[in-house]
């Protein structure tokens, strides 16, 4: 069976709308900032799945322990006719899931929702080879703005793998959340990964490894602005930082810059005092009864929550009220 033809929501002239908007408010700020979604081209994507290989990045192979444990059981409870998967890039560990919905017998469509065309053509083409059984309905859009284009009917299963979840803001996770219950039919389920609060000497070498992987992937977003915006960053002028906030317990991800500098971008002069710092990316670390009381003032009861065995990752089971 072929995939569907996609079902698109965002056009290129939205991303580049959006992108302009997002780094004009965050490079006029008081406390610079840009979104961590400007990461991924297709040199950021390349990077970041170098991240997931290394030793010291310990979130991919712990949820995909859990889901390894338990996607037999997650296929039995959820009883899903329908699968969503959201930001689904490669929809690698969605594998897992797929081959254990198969077993089961139950699921008749896959629904990847992601905002790169190229990569979710690629992904439902592969996809709809290798499950001939299933329908495989790939919708390109923005999991912040589109969830209410989410197909109706049957029994859906939404799945937000990787801890993407943490690289909201706690008032962008409560309207996330809130949009997602909107989307949703009571008994309808969301499974959300999410990394969990842990020593600090496990987590900031996750963002900050040896090799320096993380740090070109944080550069990259300067690289991405340059071209798309021509801009006129220098980024090896930037330090990669990775500093853990206690109070927060969330990790952030900053560009220091080395000197002073004045930076072009958008008809705007950007200045940098030396060792100013530009915010990338925010990652919350989650404790369980955070999570719940967080799905559960969303309209969401938590039916199951389960850890790798080392318990640094956690996987969620929640239905819709």
């Amino acid at each position: 069976m072929t995939a569907e033809p996609l079902e698109i929501h965002l056009e290129e002239q939205d991303v580049g709308r959006n992108l302009r908007q997002e780094v004009r408010a965050g490079l006029t700020a008081e406390e610079k900032w840009l979104s961590p979604k400007w990461f991924y081209d297709a040199r950021g994507s390349q990077l970041f799945e170098e991240i997931t290989r290394l030793a010291e990045y310990y979130q991919t192979g712990a949820e995909r322990a859990v889901l390894l444990d338990r996607a037999a059981e997650i296929a039995t409870v959820s009883g899903a006719k329908t699968l969503i998967e959201l930001g689904s890039g490669s929809s690698e560990k969605t594998r897992l899931l797929l081959d254990a919905f198969t077993r089961h017998g139950d699921l008749g469509t896959f629904v990847p929702l992601d905002v790169s065309v190229s990569a979710l053509r690629e992904s439902t083409a592969r996809i709809a080879v290798d499950y001939p059984g299933l329908r495989v309905r790939g919708i390109v859009g923005d999991f912040t703005r589109h969830l209410d284009r989410l197909p109706a009917g049957g029994r859906r299963l939404v799945v937000f793998l990787g801890g993407t979840i943490g690289n909201l803001l706690p008032a962008e996770r409560a309207e996330f959340l809130a949009a997602m219950r909107a989307a949703l039919e009571p008994g309808d389920w969301l499974l959300v990964g999410t990394d969990l609060v842990k020593d600090p000497a496990i987590i900031v070498p996750a963002y900050d490894d040896a090799a320096g992987v993380t740090a070109e992937f944080n550069r990259n977003v300067l690289r991405v602005i340059n071209r798309e915006l021509d801009a006129d960053f220098d980024p090896a002028a930037f330090d990669h930082v990775a500093l853990w906030n206690p109070e927060r317990e969330w990790i952030e991800m900053r560009l220091r810059a080395r000197h002073p500098m004045r930076v072009q971008v958008l008809d705007t002069e950007v200045t940098f005092a030396a060792g100013e710092e530009l915010r990338t990316e925010v990652s919350a670390k989650f404790r369980p009864e955070g999570i719940a009381a967080e799905l559960r003032e969303a309209g969401f009861v938590t039916s199951e929550f389960w850890t790798d065995p080392a318990g640094l990752f956690g996987v969620t089971l929640a239905r819709a009220e």
